[in-house]
């Protein structure tokens, strides 16, 4: 159904658009959003705004030649046989379900250990200032990717600009959490003065016997407008959608970015393994980037590989194609459509310490 919105600004100005730009504000730089009515994500080249920011229920690409008839676009089921399941630790169930639109689906329950079967977990942290990168992780600050290695813990002062930062005595050994009560500590929001100066370091280990549950809709169902991802806290405050992103072909989750500003202003340092992972006691091992090291389904026309699947059930793939290009035309969630893979996204880069923006379809709530 075409948005009201768009019908009337087709009246009124035919093709020539309208701008919703202050023209006191310096910073403004116009573009021309196209209507994406049946949304899939192909903008109507005859019904045109031009503003600042994205309007809801525009794209910026003007390539739907038919922009009323949604019963043509590609819908790509969830494949279960693409996720490394086993008979124990990973499961795979169809189950009814209710979707944020108030509808009734059937979606996938998803039962899994934290641990991924296609890749080993750690090192994160360094044990002295002379290892070299295979002894420790990495870190995600400023949109780049750091190895964690012995020298980035000892020049860590300056690196940020910060004397105060010295996580290594006098030998050059570096202060690390070891035991699973030092991790419980040291990631605690209110993390005491004696973790100060602790590279954390919480171990698979501590989390062994631990399962989580997903449930995602088996076939997607495209939203004429974004869903929002839920906040970090108790349950009831904020939205109750999901704080997850989605999930890996290994089971891990995509999680919502790491509390970086929390953690390094408690002076303290939680790398992530080169996979782009960690460990909560919580919620068990975790990515907050994509390293290509977990399962990729490569594709057959240079696109970019499929690396999971978000919460709404559509595809998630690596971020640049087999060229080394991103797509120019993603919208606010990070997703595009094209007619091979239907709506999908393409993760953010991996030093940004996030995957998707919001969820261009309904997720499960039961």
């Amino acid at each position: 159904m075409k948005n009201i919105h768009g019908i009337l600004y087709f009246l009124l100005f035919l093709s020539f658009g309208i701008s919703s730009c202050d023209e006191n504000n310096e910073d403004c730089t116009e573009t021309s959003w196209y209507q994406d009515a049946d949304g899939d994500s192909l903008g109507n080249p005859d019904i045109t705004i031009i503003a600042c920011e994205q309007p809801t229920g525009y794209v910026s690409n003007s390539n739907d030649q038919d922009d009323t008839n949604a019963d043509t676009i590609t819908i790509i089921d969830v494949d279960p046989s693409h996720f490394l399941t086993d008979e124990n630790d990973f499961t795979i169930s169809i189950v009814d379900c209710t979707l944020s639109d108030g509808t009734s689906a059937m979606c996938y329950e998803i039962v899994t250990s934290v641990g991924p079967s296609d890749h080993e977990m750690g090192p994160w942290c360094p044990d002295n200032i002379t290892d070299g990168a295979d002894k420790g992780g990495i870190w995600l600050e400023g949109g780049e990717v750091y190895d964690v290695d012995g020298a980035f813990i000892e020049n860590m002062a300056n690196f940020y600009d910060d004397d105060t930062w010295r996580m290594y005595d006098a030998d050059g050994n570096i202060y690390t959490t070891d035991t699973e009560e030092d991790c419980a500590n040291a990631a605690n929001p209110n993390v005491g003065a004696e973790y100060e100066n602790f590279c954390v370091e919480c171990l698979p280990s501590y989390v062994a016997g631990l399962s989580r549950t997903y449930l995602i809709p088996s076939t997607p169902v495209l939203l004429d407008s974004p869903e929002s991802f839920g906040i970090m806290g108790p349950p009831g405050q904020g939205s109750d959608a999901p704080t997850t992103r989605g999930i890996a072909f290994n089971g891990i989750h995509f999680d919502a970015p790491a509390p970086t500003d929390a953690i390094l202003g408690a002076y303290t340092l939680a790398p992530f393994d080169d996979a782009g992972g960690h460990i909560n006691l919580a919620v068990g091992y975790h990515y907050h980037a994509a390293t290509g090291l977990s399962k990729e389904i490569i594709q057959n026309d240079n696109h970019a590989p499929m690396i999971g699947y978000a919460m709404d059930g559509h595809a998630i793939f690596a971020r640049l194609d087999s060229n080394g290009n991103e797509p120019d035309d993603l919208d606010s969630c990070r997703g595009h459509y094209d007619e091979v893979r239907g709506y999908h996204y393409h993760v953010d880069k991996a030093g940004s310490n996030n995957f998707i923006n919001c969820m261009g379809g309904a997720y499960a709530i039961q």
